[in-house]
């Protein structure tokens, strides 16, 4: 189990990494979070879903996903606290407090998913959640310490020299948890080194000789990581620096609940796109090609900041200068007229005014859609996806639909044919939808393989993993 000093230490990368490296070595590997908090999530081979880091982790180890791997998705939810996803299936929502009472009887089916992975593999790389020092949080804990002496699991404790006190954060560690915890405990490794490793050995012995844990290695730091699938909307950076040689602006609004914000990757890595994250309290650019509203867990609720931002307003003169906007699941929703939630799925039931830049409307159900798709788009061309929602949006634009997947019409279009809307996730990461999307806005796609592209940064991750890490160490330490 590979737990960390702190959140985005690198835990989820690392878990791909090893998980590819040692796929690579011959062993069938599965990767295994107990508890996961993410709105970033994935649509499994058995009907359910889990976050988007496990379902890398699996990619990594060429394995088809399964609820298994992350057997308790917590997806934050504006007024009522986060969705609780057990096994694959929405089982309610809870506050932060209310939530620490369903712990004890989460565990045992925590457990369960474990024990019907580590039967089908002969590794299980688990992840942990956050900072292994949250003592605070150890009663009843099911994602770190908790799950590790629950499942007599060896945890190797992973520090980021790159945010500063790497020593402190991982020596520290060991002094406030339980002593029985730290036993657990057998070995470290210190991520994103940039540098010359010898400068840092004396570092290394220190955090041996105060701990007692064995060293695992000094990681430098991987740049390819960045066109990996990110978990955490923290990553979203602003604006940042303009892209040379980039022909198409696309700016992206980021709002508190985004979700399934992976759609935006394939179109960062084009050579001649950029993406433009807005953030409350910024313009949308005059200059953008494409506006693009990303799915969302609490769509009223990010509806309402949307507004409050005075984006509804910048959105509305993009479309007058003649620009074109696609909204994706939450992002459609809000396109429309109106959004209802009659049963209180996201907090107080009630109707709220959209953007009006689709003649629909949506109405929020408590059944939620959860399946991978194909077809093809309204101009013919071919396309894969998947949905991943709750509601039914009906109206008279939806007589325009975006595709057509499984016999069904999909998704909506406006009657100058620059308005979008789909519930259709994964959109770009299909080399000829995005071609024909660039193509739309005045673009070239560079032709490249997209998913092809992932593949071989994870292959060259694993060779970091080998380089840098004691990899026979780790096989010696798993019981």
């Amino acid at each position: 189990m590979f737990q960390g000093t702190g959140s985005d230490v690198g835990k989820s990368l690392m878990v791909a990494g090893l998980a590819r490296a040692f796929t690579l070595r011959g062993l069938k590997v599965l990767p295994f979070k107990p508890q996961n908090m993410s709105n970033n999530a994935a649509v499994t081979a058995d009907g359910g879903e889990i976050g988007r880091a496990q379902a890398l982790q699996a990619r990594a180890a060429r394995a088809p996903l399964s609820v298994h791997m992350n057997p308790v998705l917590l997806k934050p939810q504006s007024d009522v606290g986060a969705q609780v996803v057990v096994q694959g299936r929405v089982e309610g929502n809870a506050k932060a407090a209310d939530y620490q009472g369903w712990k004890p009887q989460l565990l045992p089916r925590v457990l369960e998913s474990f024990d019907i992975l580590r039967a089908n593999a002969d590794l299980v790389l688990v992840e942990g959640a956050g900072s292994a020092s949250e003592i605070n949080l150890r009663a009843n804990d099911i994602a770190n310490m908790g799950f590790a002496r629950a499942a007599h699991v060896p945890v190797v404790l992973i520090g980021d020299i790159d945010r500063g006190g790497v020593i402190a954060s991982l020596v520290g560690t060991k002094a406030v948890i339980e002593p029985q915890d730290a036993a657990l405990i057998e070995g470290f490794v210190v991520n994103r080194f940039r540098g010359d490793p010898a400068l840092f050995s004396d570092g290394m012995r220190m955090i041996a000789d105060a701990t007692g844990w064995r060293s695992i290695g000094l990681l430098p730091h991987f740049p390819e990581a960045a066109r990996l699938p990110a978990e955490d909307a923290l990553g979203l950076a602003g604006p940042g620096e303009r892209k040379q040689g980039a022909t198409i602006r696309v700016a992206v609004p980021i709002l508190p609940h985004i979700s399934n914000f992976d759609d935006l990757d394939p179109l960062a890595v084009e050579p001649d796109v950029e993406i433009i994250r807005v953030r409350p309290g910024e313009v949308i650019p005059a200059d953008c090609a494409l506006v693009l509203l990303c799915g969302s867990k609490a769509t009223m609720s990010d509806l309402a900041v949307l507004k409050a931002a005075g984006f509804d307003i910048d959105i509305l003169a993009h479309r007058r200068r003649g620009g074109h906007v696609l909204g994706l699941c939450g992002g459609y929703q809000m396109l429309g007229r109106t959004v209802s939630d009659p049963d209180g799925i996201e907090g107080e039931p009630g109707t709220v005014e959209g953007l009006g830049l689709l003649d629909v409307e949506t109405v929020l159900s408590g059944e939620k859609r959860l399946e991978e798709v194909s077809g093809e788009s309204v101009d013919g061309m071919p396309l894969k996806g998947y949905e991943m929602h709750m509601g039914v949006t009906e109206g008279p634009d939806r007589t325009r639909p975006f595709a057509t997947v499984g016999g069904r019409a999909e998704g909506a279009i406006s009657a100058d044919g620059r308005v979008t809307g789909t519930y259709l996730h994964g959109l770009f990461a299909d080399d000829r939808q995005r071609a024909a999307w660039l193509a739309r806005l005045g673009g070239k796609a560079a032709g490249f393989d997209y998913e092809a592209g992932v593949d071989d940064v994870l292959d060259r991750l694993a060779a970091h993993m080998e380089r840098h890490l004691d990899l026979d160490t780790l096989l010696a330490m798993a019981r």
